[in-house]
Formats: C-alpha cells, structure tokens, sequence
C-alpha cells in the first residue's frame, strides 16, 4: 500500500509540473546529394533565437524574402496604360532560391525540393510565439520576411562556377568600342552599332556587342550589360542594353510588350512605351508616298537545311507564322532609281524590314543580297561626277568602315536604326524604390537619334548631288 501511495504523489508531480521542450529528430528517407552518397540526418526544432543549441546553425541561410519589380506588369502598364501590380507580391520557394544562389544549377535545386532537404522559416505574428522551420515544396508562394533553409551540403554539391574568359582587346579596340556609346546612366547604355558587327556570339562570329560589352562597357558597375534587342549583323544603328538585371528584365518587358501588343490589339492600343524608326534606301519607289504593312511573316528552310529565310505568308496557313505590322513613308526620291524610306516597326519580327520591303512593295533594300538578289543583279553602280575611288581600310575588328556605298559594285546593307524613343527607365527604376505604387503615368520620355554611317552618308551626299544636277539642267 505504502509503495502504492509514492507512486501516486510521484505521477501527481510529474503533473503538475510544465512539460519539457521536446526535440524531434529525424532521418531523411532518402540520400543526399553528396559524392558519397551517403545518408545525413538534420534537426528541425521550435527553438528561441538566443538558444545556443538552434539546429538552423546546420543550415546555409538564404536572405529573407522581400518583393521585388514585376517587370510584366511595369511593361504593360507603360504599354497600354493598364493599371497592374508594379511590385512582386510573392514568388515561390524554387525562384527565390534560384535568384539569391544563381551559382546552384536549376537541376540541384530542384532535386532538393525532390528530396525534402529545403526548409522555411515560418515568422509568426505574435511575437512570444517561436519560430518554425517546415518543409517546404518548390512551387509554394513565400511571404514577406520568409526564409529559406538549404543543408550545408550544397556548397560541397554544387559544380565550381565556370570561369568564363572575357574578350581581350587592345587599347586601339577599347577607345572604338566606347566611341560607340552614344548614353549612358546607370540603368541603360545606348550604342550607335556599327555596320558588319554582330550583336550576339554563334557560328562564325569572332567578335560580338555582347562580348564586347562585357570587356569594355561596364564601367561602375560590376555586372555586365545585357542586350535587351536585337539588330542584324549589316544593320548599323541604335541598341540598346540594361546595366542590371532589373533594368534588362524591364527593357526585354518593353519591347516583348511592343510587338505582342500590336499583334494582338493592333496600332491604336500600342500608345506610348516605344518608338523606333529606321532610315532605308530601296531599290525602285513604292507606288504609294505613305502606307501601312500587315502581313504575317513565316520561316523556309532552304539549301537542304543549311539555310532558312523569312518570307511572307501568303498560303493562309497559321502554322508557324508571326504577324508582322511595318509603317512607311517615302522621304526623298532620286531620278537614278533609288528612294530614301522611313520605316517604323510596329513588331519585332526577324528580318522584318528587310521582307517587306523586298516582298511587299516590291523595292529590297540596297546592299540585301538575301531578300534582293534578283534587284541587284541588274542594277548598276551609280555614276557621278563627284564619285571619289577610295582604298577599303579596315577599322578595328576587321570592319569595313569605307565604301559600300551607292556607287559601289557590292554596296554595304543601306538599313539604319536612327530613332528611338522610350521611357526613363532610370527615373522610372527611382520611383519604385521608393514606393511600388508610384505614379508611373508622368515618366519622362528619352529620344536617341543614331549619325548615319559612312556608307550610307556617302549615297546620301551622292544621290542629294545628283538631285541638284538634275534641276540645274
């Protein structure tokens, strides 16, 4: 009985007393990431920030989430006027991840989730209240001040970064290549490219704007600029690049809204984000001072799959076809055969321009051997008085900054970005840090205009001179 009654008063103060913090353990069911491959046990806890035994010590921190720019939404507000959301709002596990660590390949990433090594830190909203750390899964949204939790493993896991050379260049080519900038501020940099160099790297390209960029243009900044666009090889003129990554997002936003708008709503709803104009000189005139181009383009594939072009689609199929809309006016005819175009892309289709010039209105644009073969087979040279033989010299990268022009045999591509108008993305970029809802309505407006270059100076001077001629006879 006696040891009944101590068993009793025992179990009563158990009872009464608070129940101890449990710790609970656990073993993954499935292996890690490791070489070896072998198993590693972690330990999730409720636990004060000031334990010295917190479990989250075994684990690589990321930052705590924080809302950042939709440029969608920004490109389409500016697009079409159409309020949005200008802030992120939320994102999910896997890019938040992927955005702090951009060193961890996507494919790591994600057999982490598979594998249920991610945790996030559930912040509650009392503050006597512990916080937790959770399993987390891969597409769920997180909020404000959420942190997530990766094993350490992943820093032994994850492939050394690969170290990419950059292009050497000589002082000679680095004054040329910034001779090319035409702005800068510290969200974009606009270039006047120049005619026969390339944008991006790929098959038998040396030398590009894009690798160039990255040696010579960035300045203050430690990241690189980032085309945003794109012009042809042969097509001189004005491009432009984000200085960060926000700034391109925001830039790729813009001009992907420009020609997505105008496909799909048509002229009147694309009002105010971008403007383009080019200058072209064209073989003929078109029967029409002024006019506006809607055709859809399409892809062929020619010299048994060694090459492709672009035509216009004129069979009805939908398959595999871009609507592409071209605005034109004739700015200044010639008596010799050749008329100066204003040309202002409503979309940004590849080769748009050059289509339907050569398809539409029937005049390929001078120095298109793609699009103008037949034209240029039986033009001849234009011959004046005033015509001056020079000898080709080459300008750093190889580029053929002489000749090429109306006179010569095999004239250079005679196509030209010169306009550009878009918003301040700078001023624009200011305004959100401040406060994602600022009024985005008033921004101000930059407007570039590109020199011609020299070949199509020469034609213009050429042809202007032949003008004269004509009317003093």
């Amino acid at each position: 009985m006696a040891n009944w009654r101590v068993a009793t008063a025992t179990l009563r103060r158990h009872l009464r007393s608070p129940p101890p913090t449990i710790f609970t353990a656990f073993r993954e069911p499935t292996g890690s990431l490791s070489l070896a491959n072998h198993r590693r046990s972690y330990t999730t806890a409720t636990l004060a920030d000031d334990d010295e035994n917190d479990p989250r010590g075994k684990w690589l921190t990321l930052p705590p989430f924080s809302p950042t720019i939709d440029a969608a939404a920004v490109g389409k507000e500016l697009s079409f006027e159409v309020k949005g959301s200008t802030d992120g709002g939320s994102t999910t596990a896997l890019r938040w991840i992927l955005r702090c660590r951009p060193d961890l390949p996507r494919n790591l990433v994600q057999k982490l989730f598979r594998l249920r090594q991610v945790r996030r830190e559930i912040v509650p909203g009392d503050e006597l209240q512990r916080s937790q750390l959770k399993r987390v899964a891969a597409k769920e949204s997180l909020n404000v001040g959420d942190r997530i939790y990766l094993p350490l493993s992943v820093g032994n896991d994850a492939p050394p970064p690969a170290k990419k050379e950059r292009f050497r260049c000589s002082e000679e080519e680095r004054k040329f290549v910034c001779s090319l900038v035409l702005y800068k501020d510290p969200a974009i940099i606009v270039l006047n490219k120049p005619h026969g160099m390339a944008v991006q790297g790929g098959t038998g390209v040396k030398t590009s704007i894009d690798e160039l960029a990255a040696t010579c243009l960035t300045f203050d900044k430690s990241e690189s600029p980032r085309l945003v666009h794109r012009l042809d090889r042969d097509c001189s003129g004005l491009l432009v690049l984000g200085r960060t990554q926000t700034a391109a997002t925001l830039l790729h936003s813009i001009f992907r809204e420009k020609t997505s708008g105008a496909s799909a709503y048509g002229v009147k709803k694309n009002i105010k984000s971008l403007r383009r104009k080019y200058l072209a000189l064209v073989i003929g005139c078109p029967r029409r001072q002024r006019g506006q181009i809607s055709a859809p383009l399409r892809k062929v594939v020619v010299d048994d799959g060694k090459s492709d072009r672009i035509t216009v689609n004129d069979n009805g199929e939908l398959v595999s076809t871009q609507h592409a809309i071209t605005e034109y006016r004739v700015v200044e005819s010639s008596p010799h055969g050749y008329t100066w175009l204003e040309l202002r892309p409503l979309t940004g289709r590849k080769h748009q321009l050059r289509v339907h010039c050569a398809e539409v209105l029937g005049t390929p644009i001078l120095g298109d051997y793609k699009y103008g073969w037949q034209a240029h087979k039986t033009r001849e040279p234009f011959v004046s008085s005033e015509n001056t033989p020079t000898k080709p010299s080459l300008s750093p990268f190889g580029l053929d900054m002489e000749g090429g022009d109306v006179s010569s045999k095999q004239p250079h591509l005679h196509l030209h970005s010169k306009q550009i108008d878009l918003p301040n993305i700078c001023q624009l970029l200011e305004k959100l840090q401040v406060s994602s809802d600022s009024d985005i309505s008033d921004l101000d407006n930059l407007k570039f205009d590109a020199p011609l270059p020299t070949h199509m100076q020469l034609s213009f001077n050429l042809l202007k001179s032949r003008v004269e001629t004509c009317d003093n006879c």
